[in-house]
Protein backbone atom coordinates (compact mmCIF):
# COMPACT_ATOMS: atom_id res chain seq x y z
CA UNK A 1 0.00 0.00 0.00
CA UNK A 2 0.87 3.61 -0.31
CA UNK A 3 3.35 5.10 1.90
CA UNK A 4 4.39 8.67 0.87
CA UNK A 5 5.52 12.07 2.95
CA UNK A 6 4.96 15.17 0.81
CA UNK A 7 7.28 17.94 1.69
CA UNK A 8 7.72 21.54 0.85
CA UNK A 9 3.80 22.15 0.54
CA UNK A 10 1.67 24.78 0.45
CA UNK A 11 -0.84 23.17 2.31
CA UNK A 12 -4.18 24.40 1.91
CA UNK A 13 -6.45 23.03 4.72
CA UNK A 14 -10.02 24.46 4.21
CA UNK A 15 -11.10 22.42 7.54
CA UNK A 16 -8.74 24.87 9.95
CA UNK A 17 -8.69 27.85 7.12
CA UNK A 18 -5.48 28.00 6.65
CA UNK A 19 -2.32 28.11 4.03
CA UNK A 20 1.35 27.12 5.09
CA UNK A 21 4.36 25.57 4.14
CA UNK A 22 4.39 21.71 5.72
CA UNK A 23 4.49 18.12 5.02
CA UNK A 24 2.10 15.44 5.18
CA UNK A 25 2.25 11.88 5.29
CA UNK A 26 0.48 9.17 3.86
CA UNK A 27 -0.49 5.56 4.45
CA UNK A 28 -2.64 3.06 3.76
CA UNK A 29 -4.57 5.39 1.63
CA UNK A 30 -5.30 7.81 4.69
CA UNK A 31 -3.40 10.84 5.87
CA UNK A 32 -1.11 10.18 8.87
CA UNK A 33 -0.37 12.96 10.27
CA UNK A 34 1.02 16.33 8.77
CA UNK A 35 2.81 19.63 10.49
CA UNK A 36 5.25 22.56 9.82
CA UNK A 37 9.10 22.12 10.03
CA UNK A 38 10.62 19.16 9.54
CA UNK A 39 8.99 16.39 7.81
CA UNK A 40 9.57 12.95 10.56
CA UNK A 41 12.01 10.14 9.33
CA UNK A 42 10.54 7.02 8.10
CA UNK A 43 10.09 4.36 5.59
CA UNK A 44 8.67 5.81 2.59
CA UNK A 45 8.55 7.48 -0.65
CA UNK A 46 9.34 11.22 -0.51
CA UNK A 47 7.78 13.92 -2.76
CA UNK A 48 9.33 17.07 -2.58
CA UNK A 49 6.36 19.38 -3.68
CA UNK A 50 8.62 22.51 -4.17
CA UNK A 51 6.43 24.80 -2.73
CA UNK A 52 3.41 24.39 -4.64
CA UNK A 53 -0.01 23.72 -3.18
CA UNK A 54 -1.33 20.46 -1.50
CA UNK A 55 -4.83 20.30 -1.11
CA UNK A 56 -7.88 17.90 -0.74
CA UNK A 57 -8.79 16.67 -4.11
CA UNK A 58 -11.77 18.28 -5.65
CA UNK A 59 -15.41 17.05 -4.34
CA UNK A 60 -17.81 18.29 -7.91
CA UNK A 61 -21.39 17.68 -7.39
CA UNK A 62 -23.63 18.12 -10.15
CA UNK A 63 -21.35 16.44 -13.16
CA UNK A 64 -23.17 15.29 -16.46
CA UNK A 65 -21.78 11.69 -17.67
CA UNK A 66 -23.53 11.25 -21.01
CA UNK A 67 -24.02 7.04 -20.29
CA UNK A 68 -26.94 5.98 -20.75
CA UNK A 69 -27.42 7.54 -23.73
CA UNK A 70 -25.19 9.94 -25.33
CA UNK A 71 -21.63 8.45 -24.76
CA UNK A 72 -20.69 9.85 -28.18
CA UNK A 73 -20.66 13.31 -25.90
CA UNK A 74 -19.02 12.13 -22.77
CA UNK A 75 -18.42 8.44 -21.22
CA UNK A 76 -17.10 7.75 -17.78
CA UNK A 77 -13.64 6.84 -19.01
CA UNK A 78 -13.13 10.00 -20.96
CA UNK A 79 -14.80 11.96 -17.80
CA UNK A 80 -12.71 9.67 -15.08
CA UNK A 81 -9.67 11.71 -17.17
CA UNK A 82 -10.28 15.13 -17.31
CA UNK A 83 -10.98 14.72 -13.60
CA UNK A 84 -8.13 13.63 -12.87
CA UNK A 85 -6.17 16.50 -14.82
CA UNK A 86 -8.64 18.95 -13.25
CA UNK A 87 -7.90 17.86 -9.94
CA UNK A 88 -11.13 16.44 -8.87
CA UNK A 89 -11.14 13.24 -7.07
CA UNK A 90 -14.89 12.85 -6.04
CA UNK A 91 -17.49 12.76 -9.31
CA UNK A 92 -21.10 13.05 -7.74
CA UNK A 93 -23.17 12.46 -11.41
CA UNK A 94 -25.67 13.67 -12.39
CA UNK A 95 -29.26 11.39 -13.44
CA UNK A 96 -30.52 13.48 -16.57
CA UNK A 97 -28.76 10.57 -19.00
CA UNK A 98 -30.99 8.95 -21.35
CA UNK A 99 -32.65 7.43 -19.91
CA UNK A 100 -32.97 9.10 -16.80
CA UNK A 101 -31.20 7.54 -13.55
CA UNK A 102 -34.89 6.88 -11.97
CA UNK A 103 -34.44 3.27 -11.02
CA UNK A 104 -32.30 0.78 -9.21
CA UNK A 105 -31.52 -1.17 -12.34
CA UNK A 106 -30.47 1.93 -14.05
CA UNK A 107 -28.21 2.95 -11.30
CA UNK A 108 -26.36 -0.45 -10.95
CA UNK A 109 -25.16 -0.37 -14.61
CA UNK A 110 -23.85 3.63 -14.25
CA UNK A 111 -22.36 2.26 -10.96
CA UNK A 112 -20.12 -0.67 -12.69
CA UNK A 113 -19.65 1.96 -15.76
CA UNK A 114 -17.72 4.22 -12.69
CA UNK A 115 -15.87 1.52 -11.51
CA UNK A 116 -14.29 -0.15 -14.20
CA UNK A 117 -13.86 2.93 -16.29
CA UNK A 118 -12.74 5.90 -13.77
CA UNK A 119 -9.54 6.35 -11.47
CA UNK A 120 -11.53 8.60 -9.63
CA UNK A 121 -13.89 8.21 -7.22
CA UNK A 122 -17.65 8.27 -8.51
CA UNK A 123 -21.05 8.52 -6.70
CA UNK A 124 -24.56 8.83 -8.36
CA UNK A 125 -27.45 10.57 -7.61
CA UNK A 126 -30.47 9.06 -8.99
CA UNK A 127 -33.72 11.65 -10.37
CA UNK A 128 -36.39 12.41 -8.09
CA UNK A 129 -39.57 11.74 -9.88
CA UNK A 130 -39.67 8.84 -12.45
CA UNK A 131 -38.19 10.32 -15.96
CA UNK A 132 -37.68 13.63 -14.65
CA UNK A 133 -41.32 13.96 -15.29
CA UNK A 134 -42.68 15.60 -11.63
CA UNK A 135 -45.74 13.34 -11.80
CA UNK A 136 -44.74 10.05 -9.66
CA UNK A 137 -42.00 10.18 -7.63
CA UNK A 138 -38.69 7.46 -8.09
CA UNK A 139 -38.47 4.73 -5.36
CA UNK A 140 -36.12 6.54 -2.81
CA UNK A 141 -35.74 3.79 -0.29
CA UNK A 142 -34.47 1.51 -2.82
CA UNK A 143 -32.27 3.82 -5.43
CA UNK A 144 -30.70 4.44 -1.51
CA UNK A 145 -29.82 0.76 -1.26
CA UNK A 146 -28.67 0.10 -4.77
CA UNK A 147 -26.07 3.65 -3.65
CA UNK A 148 -28.01 6.85 -4.87
CA UNK A 149 -26.85 9.70 -2.49
CA UNK A 150 -28.66 12.28 -3.55
CA UNK A 151 -32.16 12.79 -5.77
CA UNK A 152 -32.92 15.25 -7.89
CA UNK A 153 -34.54 15.89 -11.15
CA UNK A 154 -31.49 18.39 -11.99
CA UNK A 155 -32.79 21.35 -14.50
CA UNK A 156 -36.14 19.79 -14.54
CA UNK A 157 -37.98 21.53 -12.05
CA UNK A 158 -41.03 19.77 -10.20
CA UNK A 159 -43.92 22.21 -10.88
CA UNK A 160 -46.94 20.20 -8.90
CA UNK A 161 -46.09 20.98 -5.56
CA UNK A 162 -48.21 18.08 -4.28
CA UNK A 163 -45.64 15.20 -5.60
CA UNK A 164 -43.05 17.68 -4.41
CA UNK A 165 -44.07 17.96 -0.81
CA UNK A 166 -44.62 14.15 -0.93
CA UNK A 167 -41.47 13.88 -2.21
CA UNK A 168 -39.59 16.19 0.10
CA UNK A 169 -41.36 14.14 2.85
CA UNK A 170 -40.46 10.75 2.17
CA UNK A 171 -36.94 11.67 1.02
CA UNK A 172 -36.76 13.05 5.14
CA UNK A 173 -37.90 9.44 6.06
CA UNK A 174 -35.40 7.97 4.24
CA UNK A 175 -32.88 10.69 5.20
CA UNK A 176 -32.15 11.35 1.85
CA UNK A 177 -30.58 14.91 0.21
CA UNK A 178 -32.98 16.49 -2.38
CA UNK A 179 -30.75 18.64 -4.93
CA UNK A 180 -33.40 21.12 -7.13
CA UNK A 181 -32.83 23.84 -9.41
CA UNK A 182 -34.26 26.86 -7.79
CA UNK A 183 -36.04 28.45 -10.74
CA UNK A 184 -40.10 29.43 -11.58
CA UNK A 185 -40.27 27.29 -14.82
CA UNK A 186 -43.06 29.63 -16.56
CA UNK A 187 -40.64 32.57 -16.19
CA UNK A 188 -37.87 31.03 -17.06
CA UNK A 189 -39.16 28.72 -20.18
CA UNK A 190 -37.53 29.57 -23.78
CA UNK A 191 -35.02 32.26 -21.80
CA UNK A 192 -31.64 32.37 -23.35
CA UNK A 193 -30.17 35.14 -21.70
CA UNK A 194 -30.75 37.01 -18.34
CA UNK A 195 -33.61 40.14 -18.75
CA UNK A 196 -31.91 43.86 -19.42
CA UNK A 197 -30.41 46.05 -21.31
CA UNK A 198 -27.71 43.73 -22.97
CA UNK A 199 -29.96 41.23 -23.50
CA UNK A 200 -32.99 43.52 -25.23
CA UNK A 201 -30.30 45.04 -27.58
CA UNK A 202 -29.21 41.53 -28.17
CA UNK A 203 -32.73 40.78 -29.18
CA UNK A 204 -32.56 37.30 -26.78
CA UNK A 205 -35.39 35.77 -24.72
CA UNK A 206 -34.55 36.89 -21.12
CA UNK A 207 -35.83 35.83 -18.09
CA UNK A 208 -35.83 38.16 -14.43
CA UNK A 209 -33.36 37.24 -12.12
CA UNK A 210 -36.96 37.17 -9.72
CA UNK A 211 -37.49 33.39 -11.01
CA UNK A 212 -34.71 32.04 -9.37
CA UNK A 213 -35.62 34.18 -6.28
CA UNK A 214 -39.55 32.80 -6.75
CA UNK A 215 -38.53 29.31 -7.19
CA UNK A 216 -36.27 29.54 -3.57
CA UNK A 217 -39.19 31.06 -2.22
CA UNK A 218 -41.63 28.06 -3.14
CA UNK A 219 -38.94 25.48 -1.83
CA UNK A 220 -38.29 27.01 1.46
CA UNK A 221 -42.18 27.21 1.49
CA UNK A 222 -42.12 23.33 1.09
CA UNK A 223 -38.99 23.00 3.04
CA UNK A 224 -40.49 24.25 6.35
CA UNK A 225 -43.65 22.25 5.49
CA UNK A 226 -41.47 18.32 5.65
CA UNK A 227 -38.02 18.97 7.11
CA UNK A 228 -36.38 17.47 4.55
CA UNK A 229 -32.84 18.18 3.41
CA UNK A 230 -32.35 20.35 0.87
CA UNK A 231 -29.49 21.40 -1.54
CA UNK A 232 -30.10 24.59 -4.10
CA UNK A 233 -27.57 23.34 -6.99
CA UNK A 234 -27.20 27.13 -8.22
CA UNK A 235 -27.55 30.56 -6.80
CA UNK A 236 -26.76 32.36 -9.19
CA UNK A 237 -28.31 36.10 -8.44
CA UNK A 238 -28.45 39.01 -5.48
CA UNK A 239 -32.15 38.11 -5.54
CA UNK A 240 -31.98 35.05 -4.16
CA UNK A 241 -29.53 35.24 -1.42
CA UNK A 242 -31.85 37.24 1.59
CA UNK A 243 -34.11 34.29 1.16
CA UNK A 244 -31.36 31.56 1.58
CA UNK A 245 -29.61 33.40 4.08
CA UNK A 246 -33.44 33.48 5.92
CA UNK A 247 -33.69 30.11 5.59
CA UNK A 248 -30.51 28.99 7.27
CA UNK A 249 -31.50 31.72 9.87
CA UNK A 250 -34.71 29.49 10.97
CA UNK A 251 -33.17 26.51 11.11
CA UNK A 252 -33.67 24.71 8.20
CA UNK A 253 -31.82 22.07 6.52
CA UNK A 254 -30.89 23.82 3.44
CA UNK A 255 -27.36 24.68 1.86
CA UNK A 256 -26.80 25.78 -1.42
CA UNK A 257 -24.22 25.93 -4.37
CA UNK A 258 -23.09 28.25 -7.28
CA UNK A 259 -21.51 27.33 -10.62
CA UNK A 260 -17.94 28.19 -11.70
CA UNK A 261 -19.05 30.21 -14.41
CA UNK A 262 -21.36 32.26 -12.84
CA UNK A 263 -18.43 33.11 -10.27
CA UNK A 264 -16.19 34.14 -13.11
CA UNK A 265 -18.00 35.18 -16.15
CA UNK A 266 -21.17 37.48 -16.43
CA UNK A 267 -23.56 38.17 -18.88
CA UNK A 268 -21.56 40.55 -21.57
CA UNK A 269 -19.29 37.37 -22.06
CA UNK A 270 -21.98 36.03 -24.20
CA UNK A 271 -20.86 39.16 -26.58
CA UNK A 272 -21.66 38.13 -30.67
CA UNK A 273 -23.97 35.47 -29.57
CA UNK A 274 -21.22 32.38 -28.26
CA UNK A 275 -23.01 29.44 -27.65
CA UNK A 276 -20.31 28.38 -25.66
CA UNK A 277 -21.36 30.99 -23.22
CA UNK A 278 -24.89 29.71 -23.19
CA UNK A 279 -25.40 27.67 -19.56
CA UNK A 280 -28.35 27.04 -17.82
CA UNK A 281 -29.18 29.24 -15.66
CA UNK A 282 -27.88 31.76 -18.07
CA UNK A 283 -25.06 33.81 -16.83
CA UNK A 284 -25.90 37.12 -14.85
CA UNK A 285 -25.15 40.55 -14.21
CA UNK A 286 -21.57 41.85 -12.72
CA UNK A 287 -23.00 43.27 -9.70
CA UNK A 288 -25.13 39.49 -9.33
CA UNK A 289 -21.65 38.17 -10.05
CA UNK A 290 -20.04 40.14 -7.46
CA UNK A 291 -22.86 39.36 -4.99
CA UNK A 292 -22.18 35.46 -5.22
CA UNK A 293 -18.63 35.88 -4.49
CA UNK A 294 -19.39 37.91 -1.45
CA UNK A 295 -22.27 35.06 -0.34
CA UNK A 296 -19.31 32.40 -0.79
CA UNK A 297 -17.09 34.34 1.28
CA UNK A 298 -19.28 34.37 3.65
CA UNK A 299 -20.23 30.56 3.48
CA UNK A 300 -23.53 31.86 2.61
CA UNK A 301 -23.31 29.63 -0.24
CA UNK A 302 -21.83 26.64 0.62
CA UNK A 303 -20.52 24.89 -2.48
CA UNK A 304 -18.80 25.59 -5.81
CA UNK A 305 -19.06 23.03 -8.62
CA UNK A 306 -18.10 22.38 -12.26
CA UNK A 307 -21.76 22.11 -13.60
CA UNK A 308 -19.87 19.88 -16.42
CA UNK A 309 -22.49 19.72 -18.83
CA UNK A 310 -20.68 18.36 -22.05
CA UNK A 311 -22.45 19.35 -25.84
CA UNK A 312 -21.50 18.14 -29.05
CA UNK A 313 -20.61 20.67 -31.81
CA UNK A 314 -23.88 19.64 -33.80
CA UNK A 315 -25.63 21.09 -30.73
CA UNK A 316 -23.71 24.60 -29.49
CA UNK A 317 -23.33 25.44 -33.53
CA UNK A 318 -26.81 26.71 -33.66
CA UNK A 319 -28.35 30.62 -33.47
CA UNK A 320 -27.84 31.83 -29.96
CA UNK A 321 -31.63 30.74 -29.16
CA UNK A 322 -31.78 26.85 -30.33
CA UNK A 323 -28.13 25.66 -29.10
CA UNK A 324 -27.63 23.67 -26.13
CA UNK A 325 -26.94 25.02 -23.07
CA UNK A 326 -23.74 23.72 -21.11
CA UNK A 327 -20.35 23.82 -20.98
CA UNK A 328 -17.78 21.32 -20.01
CA UNK A 329 -15.83 22.08 -16.78
CA UNK A 330 -14.18 19.33 -14.83
CA UNK A 331 -10.57 20.67 -16.44
CA UNK A 332 -11.20 23.87 -15.42
CA UNK A 333 -13.06 24.18 -12.36
CA UNK A 334 -9.50 24.43 -10.41
CA UNK A 335 -7.63 27.33 -13.01
CA UNK A 336 -11.33 29.31 -13.14
CA UNK A 337 -11.46 29.24 -9.39
CA UNK A 338 -7.73 30.58 -9.01
CA UNK A 339 -8.66 33.49 -10.69
CA UNK A 340 -11.01 34.74 -8.19
CA UNK A 341 -7.54 34.49 -5.87
CA UNK A 342 -5.61 35.68 -8.02
CA UNK A 343 -8.02 39.13 -7.99
CA UNK A 344 -8.12 38.70 -4.42
CA UNK A 345 -11.76 38.06 -3.91
CA UNK A 346 -11.22 34.64 -2.57
CA UNK A 347 -8.55 32.87 -0.50
CA UNK A 348 -7.65 29.20 -1.29
CA UNK A 349 -8.94 27.60 1.99
CA UNK A 350 -12.09 29.63 0.91
CA UNK A 351 -12.01 28.51 -2.04
CA UNK A 352 -11.47 25.31 -1.44
CA UNK A 353 -13.73 24.91 1.59
CA UNK A 354 -16.21 25.07 -0.97
CA UNK A 355 -15.18 23.21 -3.22
CA UNK A 356 -13.78 19.84 -1.07
CA UNK A 357 -15.11 20.57 2.78
CA UNK A 358 -18.34 21.58 2.00
CA UNK A 359 -19.42 19.20 -1.00
CA UNK A 360 -18.30 16.36 0.93
CA UNK A 361 -19.56 16.91 4.17
CA UNK A 362 -23.44 17.66 2.91
CA UNK A 363 -23.05 14.21 1.22
CA UNK A 364 -21.64 12.38 4.81
CA UNK A 365 -18.26 12.28 3.32
CA UNK A 366 -14.81 11.78 5.35
CA UNK A 367 -12.78 13.12 2.33
CA UNK A 368 -12.04 17.00 1.50
CA UNK A 369 -9.91 17.83 4.52
CA UNK A 370 -6.31 17.01 5.55
CA UNK A 371 -7.32 16.12 8.92
CA UNK A 372 -5.22 12.18 10.32
CA UNK A 373 -7.50 9.25 8.82
CA UNK A 374 -9.05 11.06 5.58
CA UNK A 375 -8.80 9.43 2.50
CA UNK A 376 -5.54 10.42 0.78
CA UNK A 377 -7.11 12.19 -2.20
CA UNK A 378 -5.05 15.19 -3.03
CA UNK A 379 -4.44 17.67 -5.86
CA UNK A 380 -0.67 19.24 -6.04
CA UNK A 381 -0.97 22.15 -7.98
CA UNK A 382 0.84 25.11 -9.21
CA UNK A 383 -1.12 28.51 -8.75
CA UNK A 384 0.91 30.60 -10.65
CA UNK A 385 2.05 28.97 -13.74
CA UNK A 386 0.12 30.76 -16.78
CA UNK A 387 -1.11 29.00 -20.07
CA UNK A 388 -3.75 29.69 -23.15
CA UNK A 389 -6.41 27.31 -22.90
CA UNK A 390 -6.47 25.03 -25.88
CA UNK A 391 -10.02 23.17 -25.62
CA UNK A 392 -8.64 20.51 -28.23
CA UNK A 393 -5.99 19.60 -25.71
CA UNK A 394 -9.10 18.87 -23.39
CA UNK A 395 -9.56 14.86 -22.09
CA UNK A 396 -13.33 15.33 -22.38
CA UNK A 397 -14.95 14.06 -25.51
CA UNK A 398 -17.18 17.31 -25.98
CA UNK A 399 -14.96 20.56 -25.66
CA UNK A 400 -18.18 23.19 -25.50
CA UNK A 401 -15.57 25.33 -22.94
CA UNK A 402 -16.78 29.26 -22.87
CA UNK A 403 -12.78 29.55 -21.34
CA UNK A 404 -11.09 28.71 -25.30
CA UNK A 405 -8.36 30.33 -25.85
CA UNK A 406 -8.27 32.84 -22.58
CA UNK A 407 -5.04 33.32 -20.55
CA UNK A 408 -5.06 31.58 -17.38
CA UNK A 409 -2.97 30.86 -14.49
CA UNK A 410 -2.74 27.48 -12.16
CA UNK A 411 -3.00 24.03 -13.23
CA UNK A 412 -2.78 20.96 -11.76
CA UNK A 413 0.71 18.87 -11.49
CA UNK A 414 -0.77 15.58 -10.04
CA UNK A 415 -3.63 14.53 -8.33
CA UNK A 416 -3.76 11.13 -6.39
CA UNK A 417 -6.56 9.03 -5.27
CA UNK A 418 -6.13 6.95 -1.86
CA UNK A 419 -2.91 7.61 -1.68
CA UNK A 420 -2.10 6.65 -5.71
CA UNK A 421 -1.10 8.69 -8.15
CA UNK A 422 -3.61 8.69 -11.06
CA UNK A 423 -2.82 11.88 -13.02
CA UNK A 424 0.83 13.55 -13.37
CA UNK A 425 1.33 16.51 -15.84
CA UNK A 426 4.21 16.51 -18.34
Amino acid sequence: MTNLIFTNARLIDPEAGTDALGWLHVADGRILASGDGPAPEADAQVIDCGGQCLAPGIVDIGVKVCEPGERHKESYKSAGLAAAAGGVTTMVTRPDTLPAIDTPETLEFVTRRAQADTPVNVLTMAALTKGRDGREMTEIGFLMDAGAVAFTDCDHVVTDTKVFSRALTYARACGALVIAHPQDPGLSHGAAATSGKFAALRGLPAVSPMAERMGLDRDIALLEMTGAAYHADQITTARALPALERAKRNGLDITAGTSIHHLTLNELDVADYRTFFKVKPPLRSEDDRKAVIEAVRSGLIDTISSMHTPQDEESKRLPFEEAASGAVALETLLPAALRLYHADQLDLPTLFRAMTLNPAKRLGLDCGRLSAGAPADLVLFDPDVPFVLDRFTLKSKSQNTPFDGQRMQGKVTATYVAGKEIFRRS
